[in-house]
């Protein structure tokens, strides 16, 4: 038997992930940072450690007899302590430093696609640090870096959905040219299945995307479609979009978007379109049938 400890078990990823595994029959062990998070988790038969990777004290002893460590714990955005640092490198760190004292034999790291240390965005930096620590620990690693995931209880899907569902437009921030490579979750979770089946067949670092290089109007358009919206798309000029966020970032705190994410959404988040078919031995499926599953569910 092997046992998996996963942090960062209930975010959108992690649910989808144990659902997946306990339906395999593999030993989990999940971290949870929140009572909410613990009673959830219990509650699936999980045996859950409580803690929080920012707190190094509070994670001693989680991983002894632990074999494989999934590390899913990343934000999108800063909240007070909860900031790219904390969180990716310090989190990492902490994390790592126990996997070594536990005696881990290998460790997974979720990354980002276009983590680069010299990126102007603070996540995609610190993922790319984060990325560092794991491989330089010594501990075999595998490193996925997706492009965007889709699937139920996605967080980027929801905030497109919720924008078409109240606006009486449907705004796309600039030219919505850039391109996106979305990976339905239930690929994802089909990569990650084959990782653990094999974890030295999968060292190293992959980058995972859909069949499907799409721009960002091609993302919002197939959604509307599904959702059978027939509101009229209008592109807002991007340094208005940035004034906006900037003016809502320090007056209304649940913007849809940061001023950082908007940034991203001016660049291309793609990798090579065979990369999981290459590197798994699977074709994902493409974004609009991947919607049709989980939309009107």
């Amino acid at each position: 038997f092997i046992m998996i400890f996963i942090a960062g078990a209930s975010g959108f990823v992690g649910g989808h992930l144990i659902d997946a595994l306990l339906k395999n029959g593999y030993k989990l062990r999940c971290l949870a940072r929140s009572e909410k998070a613990e009673k959830a988790l219990r509650e699936k038969g999980i045996d859950v450690f409580s803690g929080d990777i920012t707190v190094p004290e509070t994670i001693e002893g989680a991983l002894d007899g632990v074999d494989f460590v999934i590390h899913l714990v990343g934000i999108i955005e800063e909240k007070g302590s909860a900031t790219f640092q904390n969180v990716h490198v310090d989190g990492t760190k902490n994390l790592i430093a126990e996997a070594k004292r536990a005696g881990v034999k290998h460790f997974f790291y979720q990354s980002a696609l276009g983590a680069d240390k010299s990126s102007w965005s603070g996540y995609l930096r610190t993922k790319a640090e984060a990325e560092e620590i794991v491989a330089s620990s010594g501990i075999p690693f595998t490193i996925f870096r997706p492009s965007l995931i889709i699937g139920k209880w996605d967080g980027f899907t929801k905030k497109l959905r919720d924008l078409i569902k109240i606006s009486p437009v449907i705004p796309i921030p600039g030219d919505g040219k850039s391109k996106l490579q979305p990976i339905y979750i239930n690929d994802w979770v089909s990569c990650m299945l084959r990782a653990l089946a094999s974890p030295d067949s999968f060292k190293g670092i992959f980058e995972i995307g859909g069949p499907q290089q799409l721009t960002y109007n091609e993302i919002v358009k197939d959604l509307a479609d599904v959702m059978k919206s027939k509101k009229t798309i209008t592109h807002i000029p991007m340094g208005l979009m940035k004034l906006g966020a900037l003016i809502a970032e320090k007056t209304i705190p649940f913007l849809p978007v940061s001023s950082d994410q908007l940034r991203l959404l001016e660049t291309d988040n793609i990798c090579d379109m065979h990369s999981v078919e290459k590197n798994f031995g699977f074709k994902p499926i493409k974004y609009k049938d991947a919607l049709k599953e989980f939309i009107n569910k």
